[in-house]
């Protein structure tokens, strides 16, 4: 049942990915392009999912699990250190370079576009190039 849970909300996440434009990434670049030709739509969609994040946050905080799971997994570190925020940096520019992150570029797989296969196989690789470096070199 918990498979099959998450098989429908990843289809959900992913449909609306797709349909809110986010797969698209001169909506994304028009979105950041805040003194050019800046297109809005990606304001709307930020809006509702926080909205909807909200409010549903704060109803599920009050059970005492998940209903597949012994206990919620929230982030338990609060402090901001220099690798998160290279991170969020090198996120937040690869964003704005390529126009697309890695949710909506693992659902942007079905189009067959070259340039989202090179981007999520550069990512992928970058990712296990990193977990080996840190694993030889920072711990």
């Amino acid at each position: 049942m918990k498979g099959l849970i998450s098989f429908i909300v990843g289809l959900l996440f992913a449909l609306g990915l797709g349909l809110s434009g986010m797969t698209q990434t001169h909506v994304v670049k028009g979105f950041l392009d805040v003194f050019g030709n800046w297109n809005l739509n990606l304001m709307g969609v930020m809006i509702g999912a926080i909205a909807v994040h909200s409010i549903v946050y704060h109803l599920i905080k009050k059970k005492e699990s998940p209903l597949f799971d012994s206990k919620f997994h929230l982030p338990t570190k609060k402090d901001l250190d220099g690798r998160l925020i290279t991170g969020a940096a090198i996120f937040g520019l690869g964003w704005g370079w390529a126009g697309i992150c890695p949710g909506p570029g693992i659902v942007s797989l079905v189009s067959g576009d070259l340039n989202i296969v090179v981007f999520i196989l550069s990512m992928a690789v970058s990712m296990y190039a990193f977990k080996f470096y840190e694993e030889k070199f920072l711990k």
